[in-house]
């Protein structure tokens, strides 16, 4: 890689504590800093200062997700960074991070599980079709001069759907600090105590927001369908509690930092119905827990079914999800995995995320330069 120092805008729209773009996001910038390069965020005004320690921040009042798109394309005729990385739908940008996946394909997936009246409401509201403008300019007129995503599923639904050339997306799995996220023996038993879980209770674990995509309410049936009392469901994420009420559930809010969490729990469970590639996914694994999760989470790509988790063909398929659980439940087969799962987990430290993603970005750079020299010399 070069050792040319660049400036680096950085795109995201929103802010969630517990989200895992956000997560992500930081990480990268501060492997970028760290490696001396210089960071600039793009973002609304909800995003706290304390929460952007890498550099300034640039904060768009905007709200809407076209009036956002509009504004940043306003703001980057007088932006001095090398390249633009954005994390969030826009018209134009050198890279695009498809994290969030692509839209069409979740509202496609989507349907499967609405009533006819609930798809004839969604397909009223403006922010999916605002949204879906906005694909279709980064994708099919391609507005972005490379794509990142981070599984092969993604990637596949890019081209099938959009036409976008296979040889200008790269695929770089999600990292996580492996310094930070492993099994934690000496938080166990006092985060169990601080959770009033049990010592002979089994422990499942769902973290994430959205909890319809997430597919919270397919957990808390098929954990229901295990007739086990001695087993509680955790949940830590944003959403609407009074949806989810059901017994042996118990919800923990939006939690900044899981790692406590993932050292109390047993399982982790996220029977999404879409999901690009699940953070959270990855650091549960990374501390030790088997996963189960569904073939439509571009995570599951990267484990074993029946190794380092369950995979599940269907969210609401109760009876391999009520299996998958029973099947985890056997004290053996977590202790196995524990070790399986960290060294699987090995395979996707942050750092050789950054580190292809800085050369993704160099080159951008380098062809964004080049294009600016030819426009100025004609």
């Amino acid at each position: 890689m070069s050792t040319k120092k660049i400036s680096i805008g950085f795109v995201r729209r929103g802010y969630s504590q517990s989200g895992g773009a956000e997560a992500y996001l930081k990480r990268l910038a501060r492997g970028v800093v760290e490696r001396g390069h210089e960071a600039k965020l793009f973002a609304t005004t909800d995003w706290p200062k304390e929460d952007w320690p890498f550099g300034p921040i640039v904060h768009v009042a905007a709200r809407s997700p076209i009036a956002f798109a509009d504004e940043v394309e306003k703001l980057r005729s007088g932006d001095s960074s090398d390249v633009l990385i954005s994390l969030e739908r826009l018209w134009n940008c050198d890279v695009y991070r498809a994290g969030d996946g692509v839209h069409r394909a979740w509202l496609a997936r989507r349907r499967k599980f609405e009533l006819p009246l609930d798809r004839f409401i969604r397909g009223l509201n403006r922010k999916h079709r605002d949204t879906l403008r906005l694909e279709e300019a980064l994708f099919a007129n391609q507005g972005a001069g490379r794509v990142i995503t981070n599984s092969q599923m993604v990637k596949d639904e890019i081209i099938d759907l959009y036409g976008y050339p296979a040889d200008k997306i790269d695929i770089v799995r999600n990292g996580v600090p492996l310094d930070q996220f492993h099994f934690r023996p000496e938080f166990r038993e006092k985060s169990r105590e601080e959770l009033k879980v049990k010592p002979d209770q089994i422990a499942l674990l769902f973290a994430g927001s959205g909890w319809g995509r997430k597919g919270l309410q397919f957990a808390i049936a098929a954990m229901a369908l295990c007739r086990n009392r001695k087993m509680r469901l955790l949940v830590a994420g944003r959403g609407r509690q009074r949806y989810y009420k059901a017994k042996r559930v118990q919800f923990l809010g939006e939690v900044s930092d899981l790692v406590r969490i993932y050292a109390a729990a047993d399982i982790f469970i996220l029977p999404t119905i879409y999901d690009p590639s699940s953070n959270a996914c990855l650091e549960a694994l990374s501390c030790g827990l088997p996963v189960i999760t569904t073939r439509n989470n571009g995570f599951s790509e990267t484990i074993d079914n029946g190794v380092h988790g369950s995979i599940v063909d269907s969210a609401n398929d109760l009876i391999a999800l009520r299996d998958a659980i029973q099947f985890w439940s056997e004290p053996d087969r977590r202790i196995a995995a524990r070790l399986t799962n960290g060294q699987r987990a090995a395979e996707f430290d942050i750092s050789r995320n950054i580190a292809r993603v800085l050369e993704i970005l160099f080159h951008a750079a380098a062809n964004a330069a080049s294009t600016s020299r030819n426009i100025r010399n004609t």
